[in-house]
């Protein structure tokens, strides 16, 4: 019979095993008279041993364990993934380098200027959307008549709305493109900013506003993520940091224009008593211009190339950078110079391929539901790798940085205004005239009332005709016999009167809103007016205006400072002195007895914090990979306008009560910001990645 065991003892050629008798190959010397045993014998002596015990037989002729076979190919399997994953990451970096190649050798100029012109017009849209419907309240609230808890949601749709566009846009913007996404979202402001001058009611008003809102949410993050991609590594930060000055523009605009407009009543039009146009409605129309403007001009711009690249699209990618090449060269007076690139490093996606074999498939409603639920998927999956190891940190302190600016900055920024409101009204208040028992029979009261109390006085057969009564309050009074006819009344009220055989004809002084615990009897009202008077002609109005565009001013030398020394001292020194400084400022608040004081210290802390708010955005977009800068943005922005929701509401609960808790508040967020800035890392000198 055969030996069972040839083959595997012969396996390896030319290679002899050493038998028992022939001693070790080591010079290990063995027993040469050791008596040799049959197979048979070998395999009864291991018979009933535990197979764990037993000696793997492969192992005298040198074959591996099976175990060990596994091992090693997990092993190999391992090394596979790991030089997968330095050599992806190498063609990343090698991306990221050879963009930041070819954005330098096409230079700065032509293109990116005209791109710097029409994105600027986008962040000036979204700086006059934060001051519109500040600026048309007052008018519009007694235009709708608007009681105070529908006058302060007005006040914060605005917020919420660019806070939900924020995010959505972000998010977006990283899958359908920078360029896409940006005309979408002015298009929605353009339509619901126009619809919303023409409201009549405060409901459709409140949702147009809203839906504005939601679109100029996307103009700051896509617009700082979409310039960023055009500009190499030393232009970074200074041009971002002019970019700014559009915001500071928009605020300009809309009070320049509301100084211009909402005082001049003329300038409406009526349709009936059902549809008012005044003036404040012309002021919002004006105020959907630069978003306009902006949205005609992006038209003619193209999509980033750094986004095309990141999904794929070498050959648009590639025209593109061309485009940019070609424009700066020939503006510079050299048309002969080539664009030499030719091959450009696309990062590939594993689900293109599938994903599009689904969209192709199907019937025209379900490719329809593949793309949306697929881009759905795709945002929410973007979002969730904020949170990667890599990103968590820096992640969270540059968001509790934008969180404590704009908690202090939009809260102080309502506070301001108000309180110059509320020490005019104090004074106003101590120059009232006050009547008291004063005793008046048939007299004809045709000029106007204003800022008077009277009390406990006596008024028989007296007519009140064509005439404007502002700020009166009559107390504890006695009407008889009277009539009044075609009145307007602001803040006027009567309270703990009596009113027997009285006329009400064509006024404004309503039964239910204008008397507090009166007593009627035989009183009439006829023809009430419809809807509420407004007042252009109130000194406050004025010197709000003026308020605004100094404030708006007052971010200018912040504003230059920043673009000058962005890239030579870096971006973490301009948003911690920034905000250290701006903490200091806060401290002034409490000196604020009048309006001229408030006036001052307002441009003070605007003119600090203006670089701070550079150095968080530039910093904003160097953090984050391509692929997550618009929705790390976004969601930062959202952040943003969240902290400025919650600041408005605490900060004007403490008007006319309180400057301490306001300046210690924003004393705070900033030093906290602040301090903490200064652990983001630096990203001067850092190529986009």
């Amino acid at each position: 019979m055969d030996d069972p065991y040839q083959n595997n003892v012969q396996g390896i050629e030319g290679e002899t095993y050493p038998t028992y008798g022939e001693g070790g190959q080591d010079g290990y010397p063995y027993q040469s008279d050791y008596p040799a045993q049959e197979e048979d014998a070998a395999s009864d002596v291991t018979e009933g041993h535990d197979e764990d015990e037993q000696m793997y037989e492969g192992e005298y002729q040198g074959i591996p364990h099976p175990d060990e076979i596994k091992e090693a190919r997990r092993a190999a399997r391992r090394e596979a993934r790991m030089k997968a994953k330095l050599a992806a990451l190498e063609d990343e970096e090698t991306l990221a380098d050879q963009y930041e190649s070819i954005m330098e050798d096409c230079g700065h100029g032509r293109f990116q200027w005209t791109l710097f012109t029409v994105l600027g017009l986008a962040l000036m849209a979204d700086g006059v959307e934060c001051f519109v419907v500040a600026f048309a309240l007052p008018s519009a609230e007694k235009d709708m008549c608007l009681s105070n808890a529908n006058k302060g949601l007005l006040g914060l749709i605005v917020y919420v709305g660019m806070m939900v566009g924020a995010v959505l846009w972000g998010g977006l913007a990283d899958k359908l493109g920078r360029r896409q996404c940006l005309l979408y979202a002015l298009a929605i402001n353009c339509i619901f900013s126009f619809l919303s001058s023409f409201a009549q009611g405060y409901g459709f008003f409140l949702f147009f506003r809203l839906c504005s809102g939601i679109g100029i949410g996307g103009s700051v993050p896509i617009v700082y993520t979409y310039y960023a991609e055009f500009l190499q590594m030393d232009k970074r930060g200074e041009h971002l940091s002019w970019l700014c000055l559009f915001w500071m523009l928009g605020g300009l605009y809309a009070s320049f224009t509301a100084w211009g407009i909402i005082p001049h009543y003329g300038w409406g039009f009526s349709m009936g008593s059902e549809f008012q146009f005044h003036s404040w409605r012309v002021f919002v129309l004006v105020c959907f211009l630069p978003s306009v403007v902006a949205l005609a001009g992006l038209v003619f711009m193209p999509e980033s190339p750094r986004y095309l690249l990141e999904n794929a699209r070498h050959d648009e990618a590639w025209m593109i950078l061309r485009q940019v090449h070609d424009t700066n060269w020939r503006a510079k007076g050299e048309p002969e110079r080539v664009f030499e690139v030719s091959q450009i490093k696309t990062p590939h996606t594993q689900d293109d391929d599938f994903i599009e074999i689904q969209s192709e498939t199907g019937t025209a409603f379900q490719r329809f539901m593949v793309r949306q639920m697929t881009l759905i998927k795709q945002v929410m999956k973007n979002l969730l790798s904020l949170a990667a190891p890599e990103l968590r940190l820096p992640g969270l302190f540059i968001a509790i940085v934008w969180f404590t600016m704009a908690f202090s900055y939009y809260g102080l920024s309502v506070w301001f205004p108000d309180q110059i409101k509320y020490l005019q009204y104090e004074e106003y208040e101590l120059n009232a005239k006050v009547f008291h028992r004063e005793k008046v029979e048939r007299f004809h009261f045709n000029f106007t009332l204003q800022n008077q109390v009277h009390r406990e006085g006596e008024y028989i057969h007296d007519r009140f005709v064509g005439i404007e009564i502002r700020n009166v309050k009559f107390e504890d009074s006695l009407f008889e016999n009277c009539y009044f006819e075609d009145i307007k009344s602001t803040d006027t009220f009567f309270e703990n009167c009596t009113l027997q055989n009285t006329m009400f004809y064509n006024t404004d002084l309503w039964k239910d809103s204008k008397f507090i615990d009166c007593k009627f009897v035989n009183v009439t009202f006829h023809h009430p007016k419809k809807g509420c008077h407004l007042n252009f002609q109130e000194e406050n109005d004025v010197l709000i205006y003026i308020v605004s565009f100094l404030g708006s001013l007052s971010v200018l030398p912040g504003n230059i400072i920043a673009g000058l020394l962005m890239d030579k001292i870096g971006r973490i020194k301009i948003i911690g002195g920034s905000m250290l400084v701006s903490s200091g400022c806060t401290f002034f608040l409490l000196l604020c007895f009048n309006p001229g004081a408030v006036i001052t210290f307002q441009c003070l802390f605007y003119a600090a914090s203006a670089a701070a708010w550079n150095g968080i955005e530039v910093i904003t977009v160097e953090l984050y990979p391509a692929s997550k800068r618009a929705t790390a943005f976004g969601v930062l922005n959202g952040l943003c306008k969240l902290a400025a929701i919650i600041s408005i509401f605490i900060f004007s609960k403490f008007v006319g009560i309180t400057k301490i808790v306001p300046s210690l508040l924003a004393f705070s967020a900033l030093v906290c910001g602040g301090l903490l800035s200064f652990k983001l890392p630096e990203t001067r000198e850092v190529i986009l990645q």
